[in-house]
């Protein structure tokens, strides 16, 4: 595969879109000191994958947006796009039907950057494992920055072997082979995690076979009692309808007695209907009598009154 064009759209100094055409043969750039030949490497190492800020000449990702000037706004978005062709067809075997494939990168701030492949959003991740298994990638000593050349001389043998293996074309099966050694180790921390986890589960299960045994006591003692429960409640049960049919009984005698007492009411009532019947005349008799008695005490007055006029006159008269 081959790197076709890079396109730049307000990543760093590059404030408008900005097309980088990669032609056959060799490609320069050329320039004065600060006029961005540098931010170019750099926007390929950044659509390539690379997580480090500090490598970008930055506090944070976000300073790879351009920060405005005194004639230009800042923006919010910045984009790369790099293309590459893959006529050979020799590029990872997921895309290898493809005739060109666009990786670009895309951050917003506060919003973090997004990674995509042909328009499709892929993980970063993605990203960094299509260019390892190209033998590139944003640490790739085929980027040779100032300085880098005497680096490689005096370089480390792990950092020699980096150079041959991806100029063998296998630093995408080493990257993919850490990446299996961390699976790996993870895993195995996970079954040491698992065979505690089983331990405890183990003691727990114990526990809670104990505790079952107890419920179980528990259980059976508590349907004891409820059957005891149960008999004592018949037990009372019967007892309050013996003292309800005992109780009807006291009531039903009672209720005879009342009758027969109301029936002896009745009775004298009734004599004393017909006595009063019988009195009411003898009353009016008597009423009649008092009445008789009164007017002869009247007349007893009247005569004794007419006694004394007498005398009186009797007593003149002898006086005469």
């Amino acid at each position: 595969m081959e790197f076709k064009k890079i396109q730049l759209n307000g990543f760093k100094s590059f404030a408008e879109k900005t097309n980088f055409l990669i032609e056959e043969g060799l490609t320069g750039i050329v320039g004065p000191n600060g006029c961005g030949k540098s931010n170019i490497v750099e926007s390929l190492r950044w659509c390539m994958g690379e997580t480090s800020a500090k490598s970008m000449r930055g506090s944070g990702m976000e300073d790879v947006i351009f920060s405005g000037t005194s004639n230009k706004p800042s923006k919010n978005i910045a984009e790369v796009l790099v293309s590459l062709s893959n006529d050979n067809k020799d590029g990872p075997l997921q895309y290898n039907e493809l005739d060109e494939i666009e990786i670009r990168r895309k951050i917003e701030k506060d919003k973090g950057s997004k990674f995509y492949i042909n328009g499709k959003e892929v993980r970063a991740k993605d990203a960094q494992m299509f260019f390892a298994d190209l033998s590139t990638g944003a640490h790739s000593p085929s980027i040779i920055s100032q300085g880098r050349i005497g680096a490689l001389v005096t370089a480390k043998p792990s950092d020699r072997r980096a150079i041959l293996e991806e100029a063998a074309g296998i630093a995408g099966l080493h990257v993919r082979r850490h990446e299996a050694e961390l699976r790996l180790g993870a895993a195995e921390n996970n079954l040491k995690r698992a065979d505690e986890l089983r331990r405890q589960q183990e003691r727990q299960l114990a526990n809670l076979q104990k505790q079952a045994e107890e419920a179980a006591k528990y259980k059976s003692i508590s349907e004891e009692i409820k059957k005891v429960e149960a008999g004592l409640y018949y037990l009372r049960l019967l007892e309050i309808d013996n003292e309800i049919k005992v109780e009807n009984e006291i009531n039903n005698e009672a209720d005879n007695q009342v009758k027969s007492f109301n029936d002896k009411l009745e009775d004298l009532s009734m004599k004393i209907i017909e006595k009063n019947k019988n009195v009411n005349p003898i009353r009016e008799k008597n009423q009649e009598n008092l009445s008789k008695i009164q007017r002869l005490n009247l007349e007893l007055k009247s005569l004794d009154e007419e006694k004394d006029r007498l005398m009186m006159k009797y007593n003149q008269l002898e006086r005469l």
